[in-house]
């Protein structure tokens, strides 16, 4: 099978994108299968060339270890996974054996059931006892492991260097100092967004709520109460917002944007600056902006700290349903190996779960520089509850955000919607 035929194209978002259907139960297989084709979904990024060359390279080893079994490939697209993954989970026959999520979906996806317990697996693999410690917790529930970290990511502010030279501006080091060196730079430059902002970007949206001291949720274990109405949290809010509108980045434009489309803003030359991963760095240099960009930690409120950080990343999983329950626990520890990461990291700047690699990785590359001192100043996590996923994937908090930038709701009442939302769902799980 050639490695360019792997590539399942992604024909439309299903039906039932619009409805999550519930799970229904028991989905486990009790077969194992040693030969066969094995479906592999990942997600697509943006310039998502250099993950297919790294993933193509595990599975061309995979297949000439296994004779007689291969391998489909589709990359998926993050913002309808909640939708497709939950709809697999319900339907055995067209689900996949192997599957990427989003490590805040954890909790959630062995609710549903329809992630299979690899913790023996784990144990038993070599490379794994190198696996950093929050990595590792991003895969456990209850002590039971439910994957393998395939990367760990975090968010920084990426500028254009010429377009600050040339405007004399300095570099911000307080959210008050961003925010007025913005709709600068839009001011002189109307043609560009002085940050392109998203009220679809939520985990863009988190350090501001953070950095003022406000807190999405309260609570632990199974009990989460929204926090999203405070003091607190609404002053972040209102940061955020704040850079919606004709004198940065309008509504009607911004207002829909997520976080792929505010980097693509960037990289093509339209903002001055974005939030973005240390996995966006490889399409930043795709683009127009290639050797006119730097990056900073974002900042927080008071000058020189750091913004915290959503602790982002993702995982690989096997699902309950798999009738290749061997074949896929293999191909899971391959892809999320260290020359596997190591390769990840070379082509899309996706930093390794792996201690050790991470490290070698940050001696090699000074792109890394920023991302690591995020991560060493404060990185926070969303609830560590099955209600996330219900909160996430019925867009709470960019319906929130959009509500707020549209003027069709007060900072308040938009907030305090939300909060109600969120209570709703907690409840629901409680």
């Amino acid at each position: 099978m050639k490695l360019s035929a792997r590539l399942v194209a992604v024909a439309a978002v299903l039906a039932t994108a619009a409805c999550a259907p519930q799970t229904s139960g028991d989905s486990s297989s009790d077969k194992d299968e040693k030969t066969g084709t094995l479906r592999v979904w990942l997600f697509q990024e943006v310039g998502n060339k250099p993950k297919e060359k790294a993933v193509d390279s595990v599975l061309a080893a995979f297949e000439k270890e296994h004779e007689g079994t291969d391998v489909t490939v589709e990359y998926i697209p993050v913002e309808t996974r909640a939708q497709r993954i939950k709809a697999a989970f319900n339907d055995p026959k067209s689900a996949p054996d192997l599957v990427e999520y989003g490590n805040t979906d954890t909790a959630g996806y062995v609710r549903d059931g329809g992630l299979a317990d690899v913790t023996e697996e784990f144990a038993a693999w070599d490379e794994a006892k190198d696996t950093d410690p929050t990595a590792r917790q991003s895969v456990t529930v209850d002590g039971k492991v439910y994957g393998a970290p395939y990367f760990v990511g975090v968010r920084a502010l990426y500028y254009r260097t010429d377009v600050f030279r040339e405007l004399g501006l300095d570099v911000p080091t307080t959210q008050a100092e961003l925010i007025s060196t913005a709709k600068e730079i839009h001011a002189a430059r109307p043609g560009m967004y002085g940050i392109a902002v998203g009220g679809a970007y939520t985990y863009g949206a988190m350090p501001f709520i953070w950095a003022h001291g406000g807190e999405l949720a309260t609570g632990k274990g199974g009990s989460y109460a929204s926090a999203l109405a405070s003091a607190d949290a609404r002053e972040g809010i209102e940061a955020y917002t704040s850079l919606f509108g004709d004198d940065n980045c309008p509504a009607a434009k911004c207002a829909g944007m997520g976080g792929n489309d505010t980097v693509t803003a960037f990289a093509s030359g339209k903002a001055a600056m974005a939030i973005g991963g240390d996995f966006s760095h490889a399409a930043v240099e795709a683009g127009e902006v290639r050797g006119k960009y730097a990056v900073v930690p974002l900042p927080g409120v008071e000058a020189g700290s750091i913004a915290p950080a959503f602790a982002g990343g993702n995982n690989l999983g096997v699902l309950r349903s798999t009738s290749h329950r061997t074949l896929a626990v293999d191909l899971m520890k391959r892809l999320a190996s260290k020359k596997a990461q190591g390769a990840l990291f070379d082509g899309m700047g996706f930093l390794p779960t792996f201690s050790d690699v991470r490290e070698q990785a940050a001696a090699k590359e000074p792109f890394v520089k920023p991302f690591a001192e995020t991560l060493a100043a404060d990185t926070k996590f969303v609830p560590a509850s099955p209600a996330w996923a219900q909160i996430d994937s019925s867009l709470v908090l960019p319906t929130m955000f959009q509500e707020i930038v549209s003027g069709r709701k007060s900072v308040a009442a938009a907030s305090a919607d939300a909060a109600e939302k969120m209570d709703e769902a907690f409840g629901a799980v409680g």
